[in-house]
This record gives structure tokens, sequence and C-alpha cells, in this order.
């Protein structure tokens, strides 16, 4: 069987870079992309190459990094810029093939296996790309060629900025299995924490490690971490036509300060809820079962799920069971992050069982209700609001679409 061949693109220093391009006046100094201190992001999202060869890192706080570059520049990010860009790539990597699947809004995998009579093998088309968004944009692309997905991306970082790396069946020992295993896809910070403990420091000891022992420790996932690690990796890239099927819908946020009361968490919640609620009624689906991540100012993090008793598009319904949920996880730390989702969907228009139950009476009522407050924001301009919302100072900008929401598309 003939191996696929799968492209990472991945464009270097995407924020920044896009920043220099529009500032000549920037590209001759350090420069860091920075969240807004006031919101608690800020921190270094993106640097240029002149700031990175001083040390400075994505997730440096402000003070940090100027500390290592005395005179570095920081602006404020401007999404609407970096996803004209992102939005041109796309369409450049889609004269290539359509086998493209976002993943951000700087990267993407592209599925060019059966490109090659048109445009020449992985490494050929890697290069073409590379010198196109160059030559179109400005911007420089790193490009990982494998064949799969996992060692694609691994590719792509391996050589920065501007260059090409090609992962193959030959190579693929040599190249990755002495890389640190959290360089990985699927080895997150805990993960590896983990997995140091179990005297696995690489991937090739990833790639090594006894299935059963990983199987006992992470369940499914250490199976998998293991395939991937051994290049066993068949995800497929999606068409960019195709989007996938809605599986849930969700809102999170991390809060100007720490939630450390109840009635704190309650009224973000509320508010996360709303906003979740909103977008399942815009996209025509009710939803039965809930779910609560939470976050603490150590970045533990743990998600639990209660199921409804009737599916529902109210926000007082899903804000009502995901604070039920909260409550009964809750240890007491600071928060520093809730997310609340909604999965199990159905469609508006699919077939529903009558119920005479309380619940379900309620539950129309109150569906009703929020259709009406859709109805009065549309046409007045987003007028209505929660009174236990107003004045919160750990919610920021409540008219706000999520500063981080450009990486959804």
């Amino acid at each position: 069987m003939t191996d696929r061949v799968i492209l990472h693109c991945d464009l270097n220093n995407f924020y920044a870079s896009a920043e220099c391009i529009s500032h000549d006046e920037w590209k001759s100094v350090p420069l860091a992309v920075c969240g807004n201190p006031e919101l608690r992001h800020g921190v270094v999202l993106a640097k240029n190459e002149i700031a990175k060869k001083l040390g400075v890192k994505t997730g440096d706080v402000i003070w940090e990094a100027k500390r290592k570059a005395p005179n570095l520049v920081t602006v404020a990010p401007h999404f609407d810029l970096y996803m004209s860009y992102s939005r041109r790539m796309f369409e450049l990597y889609n004269e290539f093939t359509d086998m493209v699947e976002p993943f951000g809004a700087d990267e993407c995998w592209l599925d060019v296996t059966g490109s090659q009579k048109l445009f020449g093998d992985g490494k050929t088309i890697a290069d073409k790309i590379r010198a196109r968004v160059k030559d179109e944009s400005g911007l420089t692309c790193s490009v990982g060629v494998s064949f799969n997905k996992v060692f694609a991306k691994l590719g792509s970082d391996l050589k920065k900025p501007d260059a090409t790396t090609v992962i193959d069946r030959e190579n693929f020992k040599r190249l990755i299995w002495g890389l640190k295993a959290d360089d990985m896809l699927m080895v997150g910070r805990r993960t590896y924490e983990r997995l140091l403990k179990l005297n696995i420091i690489t991937i090739g000891d990833l790639a090594r490690a006894d299935g059963n022992m990983l199987k006992s420790n992470f369940g499914i996932n250490g199976l998998k971490m293991k395939a991937f690690a051994n290049g066993e990796d068949t995800e497929p890239v999606r068409e960019a036509v195709k989007s996938r099927d809605v599986k849930s819908i969700g809102h999170g946020m991390t809060a100007v300060r720490d939630i450390e009361t109840i009635d704190d968490a309650r009224d973000l919640i509320y508010y996360l809820c709303e906003r979740v609620a909103a977008r399942m009624r815009k996209s025509g689906f009710r939803g039965s079962l809930v779910s609560v991540g939470m976050r603490d100012s150590s970045l533990f993090s743990i998600v639990r799920q209660r199921k409804l008793n009737v599916p529902t598009y109210s926000s007082t319904e899903i804000a009502e069971c995901a604070l039920a949920v909260f409550a009964d996880n809750w240890n007491g730390d600071p928060m520093r992050t809730i997310t609340v989702g909604v999965s199990k969907l159905e469609k508006f228009d699919e077939p529903r069982q009558l119920s005479f139950l309380t619940d379900s009476a309620r539950n129309d009522k109150l569906e009703k209700l929020d259709e009406t407050l859709d109805k009065l924001n549309f046409k007045y301009g987003n007028i209505v609001h929660r009174a236990s919302l107003l004045g919160k100072d750990f919610i920021y900008d409540k008219n706000d679409a999520e500063d981080f929401l450009p990486f959804q598309r």
C-alpha cells in the first residue's frame, strides 16, 4: 500500500510577522504581540525572529520579555489583520489540494497524495507553497512532509523559519525519537509529567514503552500515544469543503481575577450558558448533556458531565445544570477558567416525543423566553442582560466575542 503524503504548513511567528509587514519601522527591532494585561492576557502571544534570538518566548509575561529585550516593542493583537492573512493562505493551499484541514489560524494540514502528478512529490509541493507564501504575502512558512499528520506537524517544528523537513519511514526514528515526548501531539504538560514518573522522557521511550503499562496509566490514550510515536497515525485530513459534524457547542473564559466564591462562579456560569444557548439556537440545536470544565490557578483541570431530563436550548436550564455540576465538584480552590459545553445534540426539526412532565412544560416556557430575548437583542442591539452580571469585575466586556476566537473557523 502506497503511503499518504501529508504536509503541515505553519506560518512562522504569524502574529508578529503580520505586524512587521504592516509597519516597516518594526522590521528591524524586537517585537512582541501581547495580550491586554487588564484582561489577564498580559503575556507574549507571538514574537518576531529578532525578539526570539534575544530569548523572548511565547507565554512570557510582558515584564519578563522586556527584561530579556529592553527595547522590545509590544503591540496589541489585531485579529482582523491576522484572519485576513489566514484566509488568503487557506485559499492558496486549496490550489494544491481540496484536502485541507485548519489547525488554528496559522497552521494547516494538507493531503497532497493525489496532487503529485500535477505538482511533484511532497517536498517539491512544500517548496512551491513556501515560495508562494513569501512572494504573495511577505510571510514565511515552515512545512513538514510525512506519511501521517503527527509526523508532518513534528516536521514543521523541526526547522524554522522558512524550511521544509521530510520525515519518512526510513528516517523518522533518527529524526524524532530523540525529541522530548511532549513535542508530540496529544502529550500535554500534565501528561508529560506523568510520563516522566514512568521514566518515559523521549518520543522513542514512548514508542518502546509497554502497551499494557501505558493503558493502565492513561487508558486508551496511552495506546494512542504509543501508536503515534511509532508512526501509526491513520487520522485523515478532512476536506476543506466538508465541515465536521457538530458534536458539541461550548464557551469558556479565563476570568480577569480568580473565581473564589460560589456567587462569582454562578454569575460566570450563567454568562457562559447564555453564550452557549444562543449559539445552539442560531445553529438549530437542542442538547441533553452538559459538561463543565474547571481549571484552577495551578492549571490543574477537570471536566465533569451531567444529563438533562429534557433536551433544551434554554440558557436557564443549561446554567442550572452546569452550576450543580460545578458545586458538586469544586473543592474550594480559586478557579482561573470555567468552560461550559452542551453535547448529545439534536436538530430542531427532529421528531420529539410529547411529554406532560413538569420538566418539559417548564423547559418549553424558558425556551420561548430566550427566543423572545433573541428577537429583542437582534432588533435593538443586545439590550437585555441578566441583572446579576451588571458591574461584575471578573467578566471582561460582556459584548466581546472572546479575544481568541480567531482560532475558530
